[in-house]
């Protein structure tokens, strides 16, 4: 990597459906706290990264979202080979340089179509992480902080669910140090001995 001068980036998908998810909180002793949930729809927001390094530049992240309405016909239930194929060309774009990428063995990371279309990318070399191993890969941490921050928010729509996704996740992009808190986490040494 060091050698081709190419950026270490990590992918994972994650998804938030607009039920909020348990989390911890206070309120006052005697009084337990209610979060209101109107019940209607059951939206998702279905959210791809990519967490990228090199040596001597600042850590980056780069994602994709797609909102999910609940009961429309023919809406993508997910990110398919060609949405996650446009975030490598976006993540090649902004970076401008050659790209490692390591991601899990999701059906859509290692079918024929992914591979198809990975193929037609020579600046683009691509490993698997082993099977059943989150703990390997830094994007999980993105998750994680994201998913602790949405956890007292009741979003009434997909939308809001949405904006308040994109918020936080603007806002790690500008924390570097954030970021390389996630590579750290891992345990993963990037720089050679």
């Amino acid at each position: 990597m060091r050698n081709r001068d190419a950026w270490l980036c990590f992918e994972d998908e994650a998804g938030q459906s607009i039920r909020p998810p348990k989390a911890r909180t206070w309120s006052r002793r005697g009084r337990p706290p209610v979060v209101r949930v109107s019940g209607k729809g059951s939206g998702r927001v279905s959210l791809a990264s990519m967490l990228c390094t090199r040596p001597g530049a600042r850590t980056r992240l780069i994602y994709r979202m797609l909102v999910q309405h609940a009961g429309r016909k023919k809406e993508k239930k997910g990110f398919k080979e060609p949405d996650l194929a446009a975030l490598l060309d976006a993540a090649h774009a902004e970076l401008g340089a050659e790209i490692v990428l390591l991601w899990d063995n999701s059906t859509q990371h290692t079918d024929r179509a992914m591979r198809d279309l990975l193929s037609k990318r020579s600046w683009l070399t691509v490993f698997h992480f082993p099977p059943y191993s989150p703990e390997l890969n830094p994007d999980e941490g993105v998750w994680s902080n994201l998913k602790g921050s949405l956890g007292n928010l009741a979003a009434c729509t997909t939308g809001e669910l949405a904006a308040l996704a994109r918020t936080r996740l603007k806002k790690m992009q500008y924390r570097p140090e954030l970021l390389d808190g996630f590579i750290a986490e891992t345990g993963l040494a990037l720089a050679p001995p």
